[in-house]
């Protein structure tokens, strides 16, 4: 029986590890699009601000009086299969 238990736990993980690429982020086009932007939220805009090759990352960062502080960094791309 214990053997039965440990194919479940391997299967589990593997759907996991399946599902992980469907749920990767899109890009949005504008900064202005993103709403309600929450601390340790990381989004990706594509608008053409950084180098090529990489693409705008806002981060929230701290909570201040006025919201959610935001800040922006250029990071690598990733290759789409």
């Amino acid at each position: 029986m214990p053997r039965i238990g440990f194919v479940a736990l391997i299967g589990a993980v593997i759907c996991v590890a399946l599902s992980a690429p469907a749920s990767a982020q899109q890009a949005l086009m504008r900064e202005g699009d993103i709403v309600d932007l929450r601390v340790g939220q990381r989004v990706l805009v594509d608008d053409g601000s950084c180098p090529a090759g990489q693409i705008k990352q806002v981060i929230g960062a701290k909570l201040s009086q006025n919201g959610v502080v935001r800040t922006r960094s250029c990071v690598p791309r990733l290759a789409k299969k």
